[in-house]
């Protein structure tokens, strides 16, 4: 089997209401799909990993430019060594950010490939299912207007809440005050109903700060406090888990067995967060899974795409071991974006649906999905 071409489809719709992280204001959502063409007439899908603040054009120029010329003809099963020769060809200029993202997007699409070649789904080649199904957190809580949106936030904890979440993740990053405000809303709103709660700055602060909101949020019994402090400072990553006493995660904007290496040895975090579409896909993903297991911490993968980085998410979450075997030892849990997105879900034929809080694990061959081309076409970057 050789690759004969790879199609790549940039998508990007503006949202009715824009909404806003700590980083910025999201005012439209996109993805950049690939699909990877076969002579044997198999196709696989692939997503580089968007966060709505970068044009998808930029992934999409350099798969094109220079990641398809080093794979083209060549065998798609052989997943390790071109995900070898595209980080090599690229080193010189890559290793982090959209050319990761690039290789992302193409290793997704050849596992795919493979599992449809081979008749299994995706979790099957990296080594079995730890788990055929998984729980659900509600990421959302972003904001529409900017501070002192508590009321409408601790409402919209009571819609996840009734939705079936029993596990949702609060995006905070807009001043300590602020931040704890709502935390005492949504506390006050589920109180009693017996839901696990998670928060996420994304990297809004600096390492005092972000240590005296820690202490804020001791009362909450955090599940995890996600990405602290900026990605690039392990000291400070490092700093705030010594001095705080729930789990510290991160790991999203990291890319790569070389990137995590440094941030796992330092001791920075109880849970590693990477994310399919941007870690280096499957094959990177394993690698950091192996990485993580030898330094104690736990592999959580992040996912905020659409629907084709979601099936790539769960495949990789059912093969992910725990890091501290017990028979009751917390199980990684998958990230169901709650936020604003007019095609996430209707990209595939199929999308991912929770019940109760819970996603059965897609057992069709490959990623499990089929794109809706319709769909494609309707939300492409002309």
């Amino acid at each position: 089997m050789k690759i004969v071409d790879i199609k790549i489809h940039p998508l990007r719709t503006p949202l009715e209401v824009p909404f806003a992280f700590s980083q910025g204001w999201v005012r439209n959502r996109s993805a950049t799909i690939i699909e990877v063409i076969t002579d044997e007439g198999i196709t696989g899908w692939g997503e580089a990993f968007a966060q709505g603040l970068e044009p998808p054009q930029i992934a999409a120029a350099v798969i094109e430019s220079a990641l398809k010329p080093v794979v083209l003809g060549q065998d798609p099963l052989a997943t390790e060594v071109l995900w070898h020769r595209m980080y090599h060809a690229s080193r010189d200029y890559g290793r982090k950010g959209s050319v990761i993202a690039g290789i992302s997007a193409i290793d997704i699409a050849l596992w795919d490939i493979a599992g449809k070649a081979y008749g299994v789904p995706v979790h099957r080649l990296l080594g079995g299912a730890f788990r055929t199904r998984v729980q659900a957190y509600a990421t959302g809580f972003y904001r529409i207007s900017g501070q002192g949106e508590a009321t409408r936030l601790g409402e919209e904890s009571i819609a996840h809440f009734e939705a079936g979440f029993r596990i949702m993740k609060v995006k905070l990053g807009y001043g300590i005050q602020d931040d704890l405000t709502v935390m005492r809303e949504i506390g006050r709103q589920l109180a009693g109903r017996g839901v696990t709660l998670m928060v996420d700055t994304n990297h809004a602060y600096g390492v005092g700060d972000a240590i005296r909101l820690g202490y804020g949020l001791a009362e909450y019994d955090l599940r995890w406090y996600e990405e602290p402090v900026a990605p690039e400072h392990i000291a400070g990553y490092r700093e705030v888990r010594s001095r705080l006493s729930m789990p510290i995660a991160g790991g999203e904007n990291e890319h790569t067995l070389y990137g995590f290496r440094d941030f796992l040895a330092a001791g920075a975090v109880d849970i590693a967060q990477p994310d399919l579409g941007s870690v280096g896909g499957f094959t990177a993903c394993r690698h950091v899974t192996a990485l993580a297991q030898a330094h104690g911490v736990q592999i959580n993968p992040h996912v905020w795409g659409s629907a084709i980085a979601q099936a790539a998410s769960l495949q990789m979450i059912a093969a992910v071991p725990v890091a501290h075997h017990s028979v009751f030892a917390e199980e990684p849990i998958f990230e169901y974006d709650r936020s604003s997105h007019p095609f996430r879900q209707h990209l595939v034929q199929e999308p991912v649906q929770q019940v109760g809080g819970w996603i059965d694990i897609p057992q069709r061959p490959g990623l499990g999905v089929e794109v809706d081309r319709a769909v494609l076409d309707r939300y492409r970057i002309a």
